[in-house]
C-alpha cells in the first residue's frame, strides 16, 4: 500500500504517524484526517527521524515495536537532538505497563495501547497540542525578553562608556584641578560606573553565547602565559589587600598548550583568580597549573588549573547553584550572578570542566580542565 508523504488539511497542526504496519497507519491517518489535521506517515523509525529533520512536526505518534529501530530508540534520539524544539510523543503500545514506563522515562509524554478506541486517540492527541501549544508560547515569550535584554544591555553599554571617558578626564584635570572632597566623589563614581560597565559587559556576553551569536576564534593558546598575564595584572589588588598571590608550575607538566580563543579564556581566569582575591581577605591565592589524566579522552590529557584561596569558603548549598545564571550567593559581596555562569559557558564551549571545591572557614579551589593542544610525550 502506498502513502502520500503529506495531506493537507484546514486544521494546520501537523501530527507524524509512525508504524511499520500500513494497516494500522491507515486506521490512525483516517481517524485524524476527519478531525482536519495535516498528516505525515513514515513506516520505520529512520525515515521518521528523516521526516522530522525535513519538516517538524507538531506531534509524534509513535509505535514501540518496530524492526530496525523501535520507538524507544525514536524517542531517545528526538530528546537527545538539541536542535529541535519541543515535539510531544505519544506512543503507541500492545504491550502491558512496563513497556509504557520505559517509553515515558525515555522523554515520551504520553501513552495509548492498541487496539486504538477514537476518543481516547483523539483526547490524547488534543491534550498533547496543548501542551505544545502551552510550551511554544512560552518559549517564544523567553526570546522575547532575552531579546529585549539583549538589545537593552548593548544600548546601555554606550554611555556607560562615554561616562567612564569623561570621568577619566575629570580626575585628568581637563576642566580645572579638582578639590580633595571633589576628586574623592570622582573617584567613587568612576569606580562604580566601571562596575555597572563590566556587569553590563558580562550580561552582554552571556545572551551572545545563550543567543548562538558568540564567535569563538580558536588558534594555538599557551596556558602558561595567559596566566602569568592575569596574574601579573592582578597583582597590584592582592597588593592592596596585603594578600600573597603565588603561581606555580607542578612537577608534572609536560605541555601547557591548548586550543581555544585566547580573549575568551583571558576571561575566564580574570573572574576566577579575581573572585579568589575579592573573596580573601587575609592569607593568600594560589593558583597551580599541571598536566593532568582525562578520563573521558585519554589519548587527550588535561590542562589543569586550580585557583585555591583562603576565603571564608562556600556553603553546600550556595554550591549547588553557583554557575547558574543571575544565582547569587550569600555573601555579602557577592555580584550579580553572572561571571561564574560565563565562566562555564566558555570552558564548555572549549570541551573542557570548571568545578569546586569548598568547606565554610576552609576556603575555596576553583578547577579548570582544557583539552591539550595534542597529546604530549611524559618525561
Amino acid at each position: 500500500m502506498n502513502f502520500p508523504e503529506l495531506l493537507h488539511f484546514s486544521n494546520n497542526k501537523r501530527v507524524l504517524i509512525v508504524d511499520d504496519s500500513p494497516d494500522n497507519l491507515f486506521l490512525v491517518q483516517t481517524i485524524l484526517v476527519e478531525e482536519g489535521y495535516e498528516i505525515s506517515l513514515a513506516t520505520d523509525g529512520v525515515a521518521a527521524l528523516e521526516t522530522i529533520e525535513q519538516t517538524l512536526p507538531d506531534l509524534v505518534l509513535l509505535d514501540v515495536m518496530m524492526p530496525h529501530m523501535d520507538g524507544f530508540e525514536v524517542t531517545k534520539r528526538i530528546r537527545e537532538n538539541p536542535k529541535l524544539p519541543f515535539i510531544p510523543i505519544l506512543l503507541i503500545t500492545a504491550y502491558d505497563k512496563p513497556s509504557a514506563v520505559k517509553g515515558l522515562d525515555m522523554g515520551a509524554d504520553d501513552f495509548i495501547r492498541k487496539p486504538v478506541e477514537v476518543e481516547e486517540l483523539l483526547a490524547r492527541v488534543r491534550s498533547l497540542l496543548r501542551l505544545k501549544q502551552s510550551v511554544d508560547e512560552r518559549d517564544q515569550i523567553a526570546r522575547q525578553r532575552e531579546d529585549f535584554v539583549s538589545r537593552l544591555t548593548h544600548d546601555l553599554r554606550t554611555p556607560l562608556v562615554a561616562a567612564d571617558r569623561m570621568l577619566d578626564l575629570l580626575l585628568q584635570g581637563a576642566l580645572g584641578e579638582l578639590s580633595p572632597a571633589m576628586e574623592e566623589a570622582m573617584v567613587t563614581m568612576a569606580r562604580s560606573n566601571r562596575n555597572l560597565l563590566a556587569m553590563v559587559n558580562t550580561l552582554l556576553e552571556v545572551y551572545r553565547y545563550e543567543a548562538g551569536r558568540k564567535t569563538l576564534h580558536f588558534s594555538t593558546v599557551d596556558l602558561k602565559e595567559v596566566i602569568e598575564e592575569v596574574v601579573q595584572e592582578l597583582s597590584p589588588l592582592t597588593e592592596e589587600k596585603g594578600l600573597s598571590l603565588k603561581y606555580e608550575l607542578e612537577g608534572n607538566i609536560f605541555s601547557t598548550k591548548v586550543v581555544g580563543d585566547r580573549l575568551e579564556l583571558h576571561r575566564v581566569f580574570t573572574n576566577l583568580i579575581g573572585n579568589a582575591i575579592k573573596f580573601t581577605d587575609k592569607g593568600s591565592v594560589q593558583v597551580r597549573l599541571s598536566n593532568t589524566d582525562n578520563n573521558n579522552r585519554p589519548e587527550v590529557p588535561w590542562a589543569t588549573v586550580e585557583i585555591q584561596d583562603t576565603g571564608p569558603g562556600i556553603s553546600p548549598e550556595d554550591q549547588k547553584t553557583l554557575f547558574k545564571r543571575f544565582r547569587q550567593g550569600s555573601h555579602k559581596r557577592s555580584g550579580s550572578g553572572l561571571g561564574l555562569h560565563l565562566s562555564r559557558t566558555i570552558v564548555d564551549a572549549h570541551q573542557g570542566s570548571i568545578n569546586v571545591e569548598s568547606e565554610l572557614n576552609q576556603g575555596t579551589v576553583f578547577t579548570v580542565n582544557l583539552p591539550l593542544e595534542k597529546q604530549g610525550s611524559r618525561e
